[in-house]
């Protein structure tokens, strides 16, 4: 860059007026050629891991993609480099993937436009940014950090908005020569336009903003040669021939400033749509201090990736209608951008394991998904119980099929049946007589009945049918009401004294081991 500098040095003098300083409201043109192919991206920083705010955005950029046949990318905006956290580049495209939102072009995937790490495109900002030097639309910024921090300091004091006072921007060339003798990699800084021209958004409709007259002049390259976003996220959507950019609405303010940058730089922008924040319940903002937010967490918990997309959804706009259950197909087909407003969408997590329990029961009903989910209940009672099982057959797919079935609609979560609340499906509870909140007598004669139930030859254990056994066993006891009857054999067969019905507990158990469990209390 240096040398770049020492050539404009040379060269004949610019003709500012090139840059098209034009008098009243200028309209920007945005957006592809018509018919051009549909491309959005996510451009997230590694600095943290992937969290719903950054989820909803993904999600929305996908499903506009998806319903015009177009291409959703992943770009990682890593310029940072002093903020990059280990793991976070990875987080973000493990949890897209999770989230069944992938992304077509990425770090990961590769693709026609990259490389899609921010860091590993240097040169293009150093092209783009020459172009601007050239041209007079950038100059170098030789204030040091410690002037800098005067100049916020002194602004917060005064009560003012802090900003750049653009003392280095009509340097003459001597002292732009003197300056680099001892600085030789300066900042490069972008000349705002008093007239920065109004766009549609196509959520918020025509906005304007007169970004240099409450600004300073940005820096776009800073002294490492790393870009700032303004210029990198120019440069990219360029590059990458973005169509429509879907951000969230605190970069509102900067599309100005960018469209200043396209201008500068003889490229067309793309269209711009806004989104409203995501906000929590109270209104506050969402934050990385949060540690409920992040994708693995929800992951780690057992949620649905599917509930996640279809709360954040649920939350906001962009739909006919707020419906719970819908799938990603469905957001896909009724999405409509013209249909998002400009209201903060507040998200109640405390809905979340009622939406979770939908698409948890639509597995569950699903002949091709039912079997992933025996084999990740299989793993979560290995985990949870590990030794403690006294019986393999608990681990058999018949019988977690069975239970899966029976608890479906009650359970908001598959961690759930791992519960101490369920613990009775996976190991038998010691029971002993005096336990059960009877006398003895009682107990053997109910103990006896029910066993003699069960030895019925033929006999297949329903839940209806088990319930008028059991009330026609409990109508032949005097003295003893129905509901005594199911405390005590809820009692002997899981050791608790609230649980499911105790019909729906021997059809899970089936009849051997509930045979088995009654002998033992009997014995006791």
């Amino acid at each position: 860059m240096a040398v770049l500098l020492q050539r404009l040095l040379r060269a004949e003098p610019r003709v500012v007026g090139a840059l098209g300083r034009l008098v009243g409201r200028r309209e920007a043109s945005l957006g592809p050629h018509p018919g051009a192919a549909v491309r959005v991206r996510f451009a997230p920083s590694p600095t943290g891991f992937l969290h719903l705010g950054g989820l909803r955005t993904a999600l929305y950029n996908y499903i506009f993609a998806k319903k015009h046949q177009g291409s959703f990318i992943l770009r990682l905006e890593d310029t940072d480099q002093s903020r990059l956290v280990p793991g976070a580049a990875e987080n973000i495209e493990d949890m897209l993937e999770w989230a069944g939102i992938p992304p077509d072009e990425s770090p990961r995937r590769g693709g026609p436009a990259g490389p899609y790490c921010q860091s590993q495109r240097l040169a293009l900002y150093a092209q783009a940014t020459e172009a601007l030097l050239k041209s007079g639309a950038a100059y170098p910024c030789f204030c040091s950090p410690r002037r800098l921090e005067l100049l916020k300091k002194e602004a917060l004091r005064s009560l003012q908005t802090p900003r750049y006072d653009n003392r280095c921007r009509n340097l003459s060339q001597a002292q732009v020569a003197q300056k680099l003798a001892t600085d030789p990699k300066p900042a490069i800084r972008f000349r705002l336009e008093e007239a920065a021209p109004a766009f549609q958004d196509l959520v918020y409709g025509w906005t304007e903003h007169k970004v240099a007259s409450v600004e300073g002049d940005p820096v776009i390259l800073k002294s490492d040669g790393y870009p700032t976003y303004h210029l990198a996220c120019v440069v990219d959507d360029h590059h990458m021939n973005i169509s429509h950019v879907l951000r969230g609405s605190e970069w509102l303010v900067s599309t100005s400033k960018h469209l200043l940058l396209y201008q500068a730089l003889g490229w067309q922008p793309p269209q711009f749509a806004h989104l409203p924040l995501l906000l929590n319940r109270d209104g506050s903002k969402l934050s990385k201090r949060q540690g409920d937010i992040f994708l693995e967490h929800f992951a780690a918990s057992g949620f649905l990736p599917e509930a996640l997309l279809d709360i954040i959804t649920n939350c906001g706009s962009g739909f006919a209608g707020n419906q719970m259950g819908r799938t990603l197909p469905e957001l896909i087909t009724q999405f409509d951008l013209t249909r998002i407003t400009c209201h903060s969408a507040l998200l109640d997590l405390k809905k979340l394991p009622e939406f979770n329990r939908l698409h948890l029961q639509r597995l569950v009903n699903s002949e091709t998904q039912r079997p992933q989910l025996v084999e990740k209940l299989q793993a979560l009672v290995k985990e949870a119980f590990g030794s403690q099982l006294q019986d393999s057959n608990v681990l058999d797919p018949a019988y977690m099929e069975r239970i899966i079935l029976l608890r479906q609609g009650h359970i908001s979560r598959l961690q759930d049946l791992v519960s101490p609340t369920y613990s009775y499906l996976w190991t038998r509870p010691a029971v002993h007589r005096e336990q059960l909140g009877t006398d003895s007598e009682k107990v053997d004669v109910i103990g006896k009945r029910l066993l003699g139930l069960l030895e019925r030859s033929g006999l297949s254990l329903t839940q209806d049918m088990v319930n008028r056994e059991l009330k026609t066993l409990s109508e032949g006891l005097e003295d003893t009401k129905y509901s005594s009857v199911m405390k005590l054999l809820r009692m002997a067969l899981s050791g608790q004294l609230q649980g499911p019905p105790v019909a729906e507990m021997m059809v899970s158990l089936g009849p051997k081991e509930v045979r088995e469990r009654i002998q033992k209390v009997l014995s006791s």
